[in-house]
Protein backbone atom coordinates (compact mmCIF):
# COMPACT_ATOMS: atom_id res chain seq x y z
CA UNK A 1 0.00 0.00 0.00
CA UNK A 2 2.90 2.71 0.82
CA UNK A 3 4.05 2.25 -3.24
CA UNK A 4 0.70 3.36 -4.30
CA UNK A 5 0.17 6.15 -1.37
CA UNK A 6 3.62 7.83 -2.39
CA UNK A 7 2.47 7.78 -6.34
CA UNK A 8 -1.08 9.36 -5.27
CA UNK A 9 0.98 12.05 -2.95
CA UNK A 10 2.86 12.52 -5.86
CA UNK A 11 0.45 13.34 -8.46
CA UNK A 12 -1.63 15.52 -5.99
CA UNK A 13 1.87 17.29 -5.24
CA UNK A 14 2.14 17.96 -9.54
CA UNK A 15 -1.62 19.39 -9.26
CA UNK A 16 -1.03 21.52 -7.10
CA UNK A 17 2.36 22.92 -8.21
CA UNK A 18 0.52 23.64 -11.37
CA UNK A 19 -2.25 25.75 -10.21
CA UNK A 20 0.02 27.75 -8.29
CA UNK A 21 2.07 28.42 -11.73
CA UNK A 22 -1.71 29.22 -13.53
CA UNK A 23 -3.04 31.25 -11.17
CA UNK A 24 -0.84 33.92 -11.39
CA UNK A 25 -0.41 33.90 -15.66
CA UNK A 26 -4.42 33.93 -15.77
CA UNK A 27 -4.22 36.92 -13.48
CA UNK A 28 -1.70 38.49 -15.49
CA UNK A 29 -3.51 38.86 -18.35
CA UNK A 30 -6.26 40.77 -16.65
CA UNK A 31 -4.69 42.98 -14.92
CA UNK A 32 -2.73 44.94 -18.17
CA UNK A 33 -4.29 46.82 -20.96
CA UNK A 34 -3.55 47.01 -24.90
CA UNK A 35 -4.50 50.01 -26.90
CA UNK A 36 -5.21 50.31 -30.30
CA UNK A 37 -5.33 53.73 -32.13
CA UNK A 38 -7.62 52.68 -34.94
CA UNK A 39 -10.26 51.39 -32.09
CA UNK A 40 -12.11 54.73 -31.16
CA UNK A 41 -15.78 55.18 -30.47
CA UNK A 42 -16.83 58.91 -30.88
CA UNK A 43 -20.07 60.37 -29.52
CA UNK A 44 -21.98 63.03 -30.65
CA UNK A 45 -22.62 65.73 -27.81
CA UNK A 46 -25.46 67.61 -29.63
CA UNK A 47 -28.58 65.78 -30.20
CA UNK A 48 -31.22 68.53 -30.17
CA UNK A 49 -32.14 70.27 -33.69
CA UNK A 50 -32.10 74.42 -33.30
CA UNK A 51 -35.59 75.93 -33.05
CA UNK A 52 -36.86 78.13 -35.97
CA UNK A 53 -39.29 80.16 -34.13
CA UNK A 54 -40.83 82.84 -36.66
CA UNK A 55 -41.04 82.79 -40.47
CA UNK A 56 -42.64 85.07 -42.40
CA UNK A 57 -42.64 86.85 -45.94
CA UNK A 58 -42.71 90.50 -46.23
CA UNK A 59 -42.85 92.89 -49.42
CA UNK A 60 -40.00 94.29 -50.02
CA UNK A 61 -40.98 98.07 -50.00
CA UNK A 62 -41.72 97.57 -46.17
CA UNK A 63 -44.64 98.16 -43.65
CA UNK A 64 -46.41 94.98 -43.25
CA UNK A 65 -45.31 91.55 -43.12
CA UNK A 66 -47.70 88.30 -44.48
CA UNK A 67 -48.90 89.91 -48.00
CA UNK A 68 -47.28 89.27 -51.45
CA UNK A 69 -48.35 90.04 -54.98
CA UNK A 70 -47.91 88.54 -58.31
CA UNK A 71 -44.92 89.73 -59.67
CA UNK A 72 -44.14 91.18 -56.47
CA UNK A 73 -40.31 91.56 -54.48
CA UNK A 74 -39.95 90.25 -51.27
CA UNK A 75 -38.31 89.05 -48.25
CA UNK A 76 -38.18 85.63 -46.11
CA UNK A 77 -37.70 86.79 -42.69
CA UNK A 78 -37.08 84.40 -39.71
CA UNK A 79 -35.97 83.87 -35.96
CA UNK A 80 -33.96 81.26 -34.91
CA UNK A 81 -33.37 80.22 -31.14
CA UNK A 82 -29.83 80.06 -29.76
CA UNK A 83 -28.54 75.75 -30.12
CA UNK A 84 -29.15 74.46 -26.93
CA UNK A 85 -27.09 70.84 -27.75
CA UNK A 86 -24.94 70.26 -24.45
CA UNK A 87 -22.27 71.49 -25.81
CA UNK A 88 -24.16 73.40 -28.76
CA UNK A 89 -22.57 72.36 -32.24
CA UNK A 90 -23.69 76.22 -33.56
CA UNK A 91 -26.53 76.99 -36.16
CA UNK A 92 -24.50 75.07 -39.71
CA UNK A 93 -27.45 77.18 -42.56
CA UNK A 94 -31.21 78.82 -42.48
CA UNK A 95 -32.89 77.86 -45.50
CA UNK A 96 -36.98 78.94 -46.92
CA UNK A 97 -38.59 76.85 -49.28
CA UNK A 98 -40.86 79.35 -50.76
CA UNK A 99 -41.41 77.33 -54.21
CA UNK A 100 -44.88 77.76 -53.88
CA UNK A 101 -44.05 81.62 -54.34
CA UNK A 102 -41.32 81.58 -56.77
CA UNK A 103 -40.95 78.25 -58.48
CA UNK A 104 -37.94 76.31 -57.70
CA UNK A 105 -37.06 78.06 -54.85
CA UNK A 106 -36.85 75.29 -52.69
CA UNK A 107 -33.36 75.78 -50.60
CA UNK A 108 -33.01 79.90 -50.49
CA UNK A 109 -30.41 81.23 -47.84
CA UNK A 110 -31.42 83.22 -44.71
CA UNK A 111 -28.07 85.16 -43.67
CA UNK A 112 -27.62 86.56 -40.22
CA UNK A 113 -28.08 89.90 -39.10
CA UNK A 114 -30.26 93.03 -37.61
CA UNK A 115 -33.51 93.44 -39.37
CA UNK A 116 -37.14 94.99 -39.34
CA UNK A 117 -40.30 94.33 -40.55
CA UNK A 118 -43.90 94.78 -39.60
CA UNK A 119 -42.64 96.47 -36.73
CA UNK A 120 -40.88 92.82 -35.44
CA UNK A 121 -37.25 92.42 -35.17
CA UNK A 122 -35.66 89.47 -37.33
CA UNK A 123 -32.44 87.67 -37.11
CA UNK A 124 -31.87 86.03 -40.08
CA UNK A 125 -33.21 87.57 -43.65
CA UNK A 126 -32.63 85.91 -47.37
CA UNK A 127 -31.87 88.12 -50.30
CA UNK A 128 -34.80 89.77 -52.27
CA UNK A 129 -36.79 87.18 -54.43
CA UNK A 130 -39.35 87.71 -57.53
CA UNK A 131 -43.15 85.78 -56.87
CA UNK A 132 -44.16 84.16 -60.10
CA UNK A 133 -45.96 86.59 -62.74
CA UNK A 134 -49.37 84.97 -62.02
CA UNK A 135 -49.90 83.41 -59.08
CA UNK A 136 -53.67 82.89 -58.04
CA UNK A 137 -54.97 85.01 -55.16
CA UNK A 138 -55.04 83.03 -51.35
CA UNK A 139 -52.91 81.45 -49.42
CA UNK A 140 -49.48 79.85 -49.86
CA UNK A 141 -47.37 77.88 -47.72
CA UNK A 142 -43.66 78.31 -47.11
CA UNK A 143 -40.95 76.43 -44.83
CA UNK A 144 -37.83 77.40 -42.77
CA UNK A 145 -35.43 75.09 -42.01
CA UNK A 146 -32.45 75.93 -39.24
CA UNK A 147 -29.67 72.92 -39.16
CA UNK A 148 -26.93 72.78 -36.66
CA UNK A 149 -23.37 71.37 -37.27
CA UNK A 150 -24.46 68.50 -35.73
CA UNK A 151 -26.86 67.93 -38.42
CA UNK A 152 -30.15 67.88 -36.35
CA UNK A 153 -32.33 69.85 -38.29
CA UNK A 154 -36.17 71.96 -37.64
CA UNK A 155 -38.60 73.45 -39.93
CA UNK A 156 -40.72 75.79 -39.49
CA UNK A 157 -44.49 75.89 -41.40
CA UNK A 158 -46.07 78.70 -42.16
CA UNK A 159 -48.34 80.90 -45.29
CA UNK A 160 -48.51 83.50 -47.04
CA UNK A 161 -51.36 85.47 -48.40
CA UNK A 162 -51.03 86.01 -51.98
CA UNK A 163 -53.31 89.98 -53.14
CA UNK A 164 -53.54 90.70 -56.45
CA UNK A 165 -56.33 93.83 -56.38
CA UNK A 166 -55.96 97.23 -56.15
CA UNK A 167 -57.13 98.74 -53.26
CA UNK A 168 -60.15 101.63 -53.84
CA UNK A 169 -61.29 104.39 -52.19
CA UNK A 170 -64.51 102.96 -50.75
CA UNK A 171 -66.33 106.27 -49.17
CA UNK A 172 -65.81 109.51 -47.68
CA UNK A 173 -67.63 111.21 -44.95
CA UNK A 174 -67.89 114.28 -42.63
CA UNK A 175 -68.61 115.20 -39.15
CA UNK A 176 -69.47 117.54 -36.99
CA UNK A 177 -67.92 118.35 -33.43
CA UNK A 178 -70.24 118.34 -30.64
CA UNK A 179 -72.11 121.91 -30.07
CA UNK A 180 -70.27 122.74 -33.69
CA UNK A 181 -72.37 124.77 -36.58
CA UNK A 182 -73.53 122.28 -38.92
CA UNK A 183 -71.67 122.75 -42.30
CA UNK A 184 -69.13 125.54 -41.12
CA UNK A 185 -65.22 123.49 -40.97
CA UNK A 186 -63.86 124.11 -37.33
CA UNK A 187 -61.94 122.92 -34.49
CA UNK A 188 -62.84 119.12 -34.07
CA UNK A 189 -64.74 118.42 -36.81
CA UNK A 190 -63.67 115.18 -38.91
CA UNK A 191 -63.22 114.39 -42.65
CA UNK A 192 -63.15 110.13 -42.86
CA UNK A 193 -61.71 108.45 -45.86
CA UNK A 194 -62.44 105.03 -46.36
CA UNK A 195 -60.89 102.27 -48.54
CA UNK A 196 -61.80 98.74 -49.71
CA UNK A 197 -58.60 97.31 -48.07
CA UNK A 198 -55.90 98.10 -45.03
CA UNK A 199 -53.55 100.37 -46.87
CA UNK A 200 -49.53 100.84 -46.17
CA UNK A 201 -49.60 103.92 -43.75
CA UNK A 202 -45.28 104.28 -44.68
CA UNK A 203 -46.80 104.56 -48.19
CA UNK A 204 -48.88 107.86 -47.12
CA UNK A 205 -46.18 109.20 -44.83
CA UNK A 206 -42.72 108.01 -44.61
CA UNK A 207 -42.30 106.43 -41.14
CA UNK A 208 -45.82 106.64 -40.10
CA UNK A 209 -46.97 103.54 -38.37
CA UNK A 210 -50.92 105.08 -38.55
CA UNK A 211 -51.27 106.16 -34.99
CA UNK A 212 -52.39 109.64 -34.73
CA UNK A 213 -49.83 111.83 -36.34
CA UNK A 214 -49.84 115.79 -37.24
CA UNK A 215 -50.93 117.41 -40.11
CA UNK A 216 -52.12 120.54 -41.85
CA UNK A 217 -55.78 120.68 -43.19
CA UNK A 218 -56.54 122.97 -46.20
CA UNK A 219 -59.54 124.12 -48.03
CA UNK A 220 -59.03 125.70 -51.36
CA UNK A 221 -61.21 128.42 -52.47
CA UNK A 222 -61.89 127.56 -56.15
CA UNK A 223 -64.07 129.94 -56.57
CA UNK A 224 -63.78 133.81 -58.43
CA UNK A 225 -64.72 137.09 -56.80
CA UNK A 226 -67.63 134.85 -55.22
CA UNK A 227 -68.95 133.53 -58.02
CA UNK A 228 -68.80 130.22 -57.24
CA UNK A 229 -67.03 128.60 -60.23
CA UNK A 230 -65.72 125.51 -58.69
CA UNK A 231 -66.51 123.78 -55.80
CA UNK A 232 -64.32 123.70 -53.07
CA UNK A 233 -61.77 121.31 -52.29
CA UNK A 234 -60.20 119.54 -49.35
CA UNK A 235 -56.40 118.69 -49.12
CA UNK A 236 -54.50 117.36 -46.66
CA UNK A 237 -50.47 118.57 -46.25
CA UNK A 238 -47.73 117.31 -43.90
CA UNK A 239 -47.26 118.62 -40.40
CA UNK A 240 -45.05 121.60 -41.72
CA UNK A 241 -47.39 122.08 -44.14
CA UNK A 242 -44.99 122.06 -46.98
CA UNK A 243 -45.82 119.02 -49.26
CA UNK A 244 -49.41 117.25 -50.07
CA UNK A 245 -49.60 113.90 -48.49
CA UNK A 246 -50.91 111.20 -51.71
CA UNK A 247 -54.43 111.10 -50.37
CA UNK A 248 -55.93 113.03 -53.49
CA UNK A 249 -58.35 115.77 -53.12
CA UNK A 250 -62.34 115.81 -51.96
CA UNK A 251 -64.68 117.89 -53.68
CA UNK A 252 -67.11 119.38 -50.96
CA UNK A 253 -69.56 119.33 -53.48
CA UNK A 254 -70.88 123.20 -53.04
CA UNK A 255 -68.47 126.72 -53.47
CA UNK A 256 -69.59 128.55 -50.58
CA UNK A 257 -67.92 126.47 -47.79
CA UNK A 258 -64.80 129.07 -48.09
CA UNK A 259 -65.03 132.18 -50.10
CA UNK A 260 -62.46 135.03 -51.79
CA UNK A 261 -62.36 137.86 -53.90
CA UNK A 262 -59.56 135.96 -56.04
CA UNK A 263 -59.87 132.35 -54.56
CA UNK A 264 -57.51 130.98 -52.03
CA UNK A 265 -56.60 128.85 -48.92
CA UNK A 266 -57.97 128.53 -45.48
CA UNK A 267 -56.10 126.54 -43.31
CA UNK A 268 -56.64 124.19 -40.17
CA UNK A 269 -54.16 122.89 -37.24
CA UNK A 270 -50.75 124.82 -38.91
CA UNK A 271 -50.75 126.45 -36.24
CA UNK A 272 -52.20 126.61 -32.40
CA UNK A 273 -54.16 123.33 -31.90
CA UNK A 274 -52.82 121.00 -34.44
CA UNK A 275 -54.61 118.83 -36.74
CA UNK A 276 -54.50 114.92 -36.85
CA UNK A 277 -54.30 111.91 -39.13
CA UNK A 278 -55.17 108.38 -37.41
CA UNK A 279 -55.23 105.18 -39.14
CA UNK A 280 -57.63 102.25 -37.94
CA UNK A 281 -58.11 99.60 -40.18
CA UNK A 282 -58.85 100.55 -43.57
CA UNK A 283 -60.26 104.46 -42.53
CA UNK A 284 -58.03 107.55 -41.53
CA UNK A 285 -59.37 109.94 -39.81
CA UNK A 286 -58.30 113.46 -39.99
CA UNK A 287 -59.36 115.99 -37.27
CA UNK A 288 -59.48 119.58 -38.44
CA UNK A 289 -57.03 122.00 -35.96
CA UNK A 290 -57.44 125.30 -35.21
CA UNK A 291 -59.01 127.46 -38.28
CA UNK A 292 -56.79 130.15 -39.95
CA UNK A 293 -57.94 132.57 -42.89
CA UNK A 294 -56.27 134.89 -44.77
CA UNK A 295 -57.87 137.82 -43.82
CA UNK A 296 -59.86 140.93 -45.78
CA UNK A 297 -58.42 140.21 -49.02
CA UNK A 298 -57.90 136.52 -48.86
CA UNK A 299 -60.07 133.58 -48.37
CA UNK A 300 -62.10 132.93 -45.54
CA UNK A 301 -64.59 130.22 -44.35
CA UNK A 302 -68.25 130.25 -44.25
CA UNK A 303 -71.24 128.07 -43.14
CA UNK A 304 -72.61 126.61 -46.70
CA UNK A 305 -75.93 127.72 -47.61
CA UNK A 306 -77.48 124.13 -48.73
CA UNK A 307 -76.55 120.28 -48.92
CA UNK A 308 -73.82 118.38 -51.62
CA UNK A 309 -72.56 115.21 -51.76
CA UNK A 310 -68.72 114.90 -51.35
CA UNK A 311 -66.24 113.24 -54.23
CA UNK A 312 -63.14 111.88 -53.20
CA UNK A 313 -60.43 111.36 -55.87
CA UNK A 314 -57.54 109.31 -55.17
CA UNK A 315 -53.81 109.03 -56.65
CA UNK A 316 -51.85 106.17 -57.10
CA UNK A 317 -49.10 106.48 -55.00
CA UNK A 318 -50.41 104.39 -51.75
CA UNK A 319 -50.08 100.92 -51.95
CA UNK A 320 -51.65 97.80 -49.84
CA UNK A 321 -50.02 95.17 -47.54
CA UNK A 322 -49.39 93.44 -50.73
CA UNK A 323 -47.69 96.89 -52.88
CA UNK A 324 -50.58 97.13 -54.93
CA UNK A 325 -50.87 100.80 -55.77
CA UNK A 326 -53.83 103.12 -54.78
CA UNK A 327 -56.83 102.81 -58.11
CA UNK A 328 -57.62 106.12 -59.28
CA UNK A 329 -61.43 105.39 -59.61
CA UNK A 330 -63.06 108.43 -57.61
CA UNK A 331 -65.30 107.72 -54.44
CA UNK A 332 -68.82 109.29 -53.99
CA UNK A 333 -70.19 110.08 -50.32
CA UNK A 334 -72.61 107.46 -49.38
CA UNK A 335 -76.05 108.21 -47.80
CA UNK A 336 -78.09 111.98 -48.43
CA UNK A 337 -76.97 114.89 -49.63
CA UNK A 338 -76.05 117.22 -46.78
CA UNK A 339 -73.95 119.33 -45.40
CA UNK A 340 -70.61 118.53 -44.65
CA UNK A 341 -68.52 118.98 -41.26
Amino acid sequence: MRPRSLKAGLAAAAIAVAVLVAVPVAFAAFSSSTENSGDIVVAANDFRAPQVTAGVLGKSVGGATGFVKQGGEYFVYANVAADTGNPASGIASVRADVSSVTTGATAVTLTAGSFSAGGVSYGYRSAALGANAVLTAGAKSFTVTATDNAGNANAFAGSVTIDNTAPLAGDVQTTNVAGGTNGLAELGDTLVLSFSEPVEPESILAGWSGAGTNVTVRIVDNSLLGLGLGDDVVQIFNAGNTAALPLGSVDLGRSDYVSGLVGGVVKFGAGGTRSTMTMSGNTITVVLGTYEGEGLLGSNRMTAGGTGTAVWTPVATPYDRAANAMSTATATESGPADKEF
